[in-house]
């Protein structure tokens, strides 16, 4: 019962913050825990009077700790008394609260005081700015509601002006933070960014003919205040005073998953801060870095195979990509098993156009690292290759060229024949953008290299569809593509590309002859019907007509 003690004194000073009503409620359901048990575990907590004589830091000034603040979301009413968060488990500042807490219950409401600005850093010694940084972060616990423009601008306007006052101070801070400064940071971080995302949640877009960028951005009518805190908490995570140890005690799991949570905001301002925040964080606490690369990894999971809807997948995987450029050689069987099992079947939402640069930069990371990943890459690109959706197909064929340039040789062999399959499929595409997106892989020097290497093998399996483009293509420009790859083809190796011309001769005659048949057994059954039609008799088909069906 013990371990409930730190989290009832947390929720009572969440209590003197916000709504009453909201977290007293709140706080009685958590954990299923019954009324009965709390009641219990405040009459273990252990009762001392306050000394008449306790000083405490209030932000409004030398009130009497008595003096409590509540912010009301319903009506607008704003107080501004804020008491510093005292650490979890002191249980006579425990104590203290709950007093405050039922004396507010008592009076049937809370000492209300003024929303006032704080005098700036200059304006204080030295010696004092400590104390004014903490009455500052506790000044900026209040959460104000951007939907009404026309509420609240005065004390908007002064936490906006605290907000700056902060980042200015984080920026010039000379001394390592202590532990109560850390704690008061994180706390003041966590009230302003971590909450529950409203906006309509963005639909993943299929690749249309209409432009994306068309779409006009969302935009988080409380960024005047968010894009400080990030700034703030930017340059905190940057500060040489930070302590990394230290921090580590309130930046835990539960923060870094709250954090990647947000990278769902449809606001890309803020999704570019939280790019930037999740690296440092992934540098500074080496501790952490299999548990992001986790959570990363389970988030791709939840996108790919349950909601396929995301705000966030290009920024997650351009902080990836920085991760990959940076493992270690030989790479992890666990890096090797991210790649097959979430990387590659990204390629599987139908909006993957939104992030593809991103994610065709980390698996060519991957590539470089290990060039025996290309065979892995080839095929899994092959198994979710797109049959029905043309402009998803461009974007492939512009993934396998760049993936082709850094395959080596023997890497190239295991799994060219399946590969030119479907290339040749490509070939003969009535799209004339996947037609002329694959003809454009004879462009490239190492592919066009690695293709002579293996002609025997690859011309007798791509020949055919060069001359279907040929005689029955429609887009003359992909007619000029295709004379530019037979020709290549025929320099090379010209007596094999007229065994394979001679070969396709042949082969398109026996089709025709095929064809041929086929159609005289479709008139003789036609012949067969008329005749039996006016009797009403079945129609038996001879063994004749059976033979020259097969």
């Amino acid at each position: 019962m013990q371990k409930y003690i730190p989290l009832l004194g947390f929720w009572f000073r969440q209590l003197i913050r916000r709504d009453f009503n909201l977290y007293i409620s709140w706080f009685l359901s958590f954990a299923c825990m019954p009324r009965s048990m709390i009641k219990q575990i405040l009459r273990r907590l252990p009762r001392r009077q306050s000394k008449s004589g306790d000083k405490r830091d209030l932000v409004a000034g030398d009130s009497p700790p008595s003096s409590t603040t509540s912010t009301s979301s319903r009506d607008g009413d704003l107080s501004s008394t804020r008491m510093t968060i005292l650490p979890p488990g002191q249980d006579s500042e425990l104590i203290h609260l709950t007093q405050q807490v039922h004396a507010g219950v008592r009076d049937c409401g809370m000492t209300i005081m003024p929303y006032e600005a704080l005098p700036s850093f200059k304006d204080v010694p030295s010696s004092d700015r400590q104390s004014l940084l903490i009455k500052k972060l506790n000044l900026c616990y209040v959460v104000f509601d951007f939907t009404d423009s026309t509420k609240n601008l005065k004390e908007k306007e002064i936490k906006r002006q605290t907000l700056q006052d902060l980042v200015d101070y984080m920026t010039s801070a000379t001394g390592k933070f202590p532990e109560n400064v850390m704690q008061e940071i994180i706390m003041m971080i966590y009230v302003n960014l971590f909450r529950t995302l409203t906006s309509p949640h963005c639909e993943c877009k299929v690749l249309q003919t209409v432009d994306l960028e068309d779409d006009e951005p969302v935009m988080d009518p409380a960024w005047i205040h968010l894009h400080l805190v990030y700034d703030f908490f930017l340059k905190f995570l940057q500060s040489p005073e930070t302590d990394a140890k230290l921090a580590k005690r309130y930046i835990d799991h539960s923060f870094v998953l709250k954090l990647l949570n947000l990278f769902d905001s449809e606001d890309f301002r803020e999704r570019e801060y939280l790019k930037t925040i999740l690296h440092r964080i992934y540098g500074k606490f080496m501790v952490y870095r299999p548990f992001i690369r986790k959570s990363i990894n389970n988030i791709f999971y939840q996108f790919i195979f349950e909601t396929e809807k995301h705000n966030g997948i290009a920024e997650l995987l351009e902080v990836l990509g920085s991760i990959i450029n940076g493992f270690a050689l030989p790479l992890k069987e666990e890096h090797k098993l991210f790649l097959v099992r979430a990387l590659i079947p990204l390629h599987k939402p139908k909006c993957m156009g939104i992030y593809h640069q991103q994610l065709s930069h980390c698996i060519t990371q991957f590539i470089v690292k290990d060039c025996k990943l290309a065979d892995s890459v080839i095929r899994g690109l092959l198994k979710f290759w797109p049959i029905t959706n043309s402009s998803k197909e461009v974007v492939f064929l512009g993934e396998l060229e760049e993936v082709l340039d850094a395959t080596q040789p023997p890497e190239f062999q295991r799994c060219m024949v399946p590969l030119f399959h479907q290339i040749a499929r490509c070939l003969n595409s009535p799209h004339f953008q996947v037609a002329e997106r694959a003809l454009f892989l004879w462009n490239n020097d190492r592919i066009e290299n690695l293709i002579k290497q293996n002609v025997k093998v690859l011309l007798p399996i791509i020949f055919p569809a060069l001359e279907r483009n040929m005689t029955s293509h429609w887009n003359p420009a992909v007619q000029s593509l295709t004379i530019y790859a037979r020709k290549v083809f025929a320099d090379y190796d010209p007596d094999l590309f007229a065994e394979c011309s001679k070969k396709f001769e042949e082969d398109d005659l026996r089709s025709k002859e095929i064809q041929s048949k086929r159609e005289t057994t479709w008139k003789r059954l036609e012949e067969i019907a008329a005749t039996k039609a006016a009797s009403n008799e079945p129609v038996l088909i001879p063994h004749i007509v059976q033979g020259s069906w097969n």
